[in-house]
């Protein structure tokens, strides 16, 4: 059994883990920088951690594709898989740690201006002092309660806000840092409520747009926003009008419809948004890297053993 492990940040410890569950699996782990560096020989590898598109559009052989991030949008295309019965495991679970931490940041910087104080400072100026907003007494909604979510609202809990409320498909989870969790039909109801709206949702027909023009023009005038999911989930054209007319308090984006964002794009000049480059999780956190290995080998043994896989992704939910 081969194993093609497919990554530049992998590090020696990374290695080790890996090859020491491989050994437990009885497979050969080849470890490669790119998928351009698979040779013929190693075209019928059977697994695959990391991302190879092509090979798993190609391979009939490929039984289990694991990629490392949580998002799995771009393999969920019709002909994405050659081997229609290729198990695939994302890394969902392995993310919240860094992403919580990114949103805490970026709320920060939004509601105390901290963007506007070191854009001056940049400047040699001495910025005049604003009113500042806190996460103490806010209204906070986390519009997707998966791991990304529970873990910021466990830690947003610590800045003792008036309320954290989770929204999802189901109404239903059992983190006890949600005051209340209501279903995504219920979302109209909570918006008009919501100082700081949290969003972290995958890619899929039932999350495309929304958060739509209609939906924003709920959201008080004062509110935030906040997307670490995909930018599918809302109509920037929308978000780019209300935040230069003054409607939306603020945004911070991590992701967005087409990536990197086009020079051209009118969010580069929109007023109040504060953008960065998909960096909220990816793999530079060590923590990250070293939990996201380890469940690709937990799921090694598992698939060697011919247990129930832990972390399988639902190819018609796209989740």
């Amino acid at each position: 059994m081969k194993i093609l492990v497919i990554s530049t940040v992998i590090k020696d410890k990374q290695k080790e883990t890996i090859m020491s569950a491989a050994a437990k699996a009885g497979a050969e782990v080849y470890f490669l920088q790119s998928e351009n560096e698979i040779t013929s020989d190693l075209q019928d590898a059977e697994i695959v951690y990391g991302f190879a598109v092509k090979l798993a559009k190609t391979s009939k052989k490929l039984k289990w594709l694991c990629v490392p991030s949580a998002g799995v949008d771009f393999l969920m295309r019709p002909d994405s898989f050659a081997n229609e019965e290729c198990l695939l495991t994302n890394s969902a679970g392995a993310y919240g740690v860094t992403i919580a931490e990114h949103i805490i940041a970026v709320s920060i910087m939004m509601m105390r201006n901290i963007t506007d104080y070191y854009a001056a400072s940049i400047n040699g100026k001495w910025a005049v002092p604003k009113p500042q907003k806190s996460l103490k007494d806010c209204r906070i909604t986390v519009l997707g309660t998966g791991d990304i979510g529970t873990s910021f609202a466990r830690r947003a809990k610590a800045f003792e806000p008036e309320s954290i409320v989770g929204v999802c498909r189901s109404g239903r989870c059992d983190e006890a840092a949600f005051d209340r969790v209501m279903k995504v039909e219920e979302l109209d109801s909570i918006l008009p409520e919501t100082e700081l709206l949290v969003m972290s949702l995958p890619a899929t027909k039932e999350t495309e747009n929304i958060l739509s023009r209609e939906r924003m023009a709920l959201l008080p005038s004062d509110a935030y926003i906040v997307n670490v999911g995909r930018g599918s989930a809302i109509d920037e054209d929308a978000l780019a009008e209300f935040l230069d007319s003054g409607r939306l308090a603020g945004a911070a984006l991590d992701v967005f419809r087409t990536e990197p964002l086009p020079e051209e794009s009118r969010l580069w000049k929109t007023k109040n948004l504060l953008i960065t480059p998909h960096v909220a999780g990816n793999l530079t956190l060590e923590h990250t890297l070293n939990r996201n290995v380890e469940m690709f080998c937990e799921d090694l043994i598992n698939y060697a053993e011919g247990k129930e896989m832990r972390y399988l992704v639902d190819r018609k939910k796209g989740y």
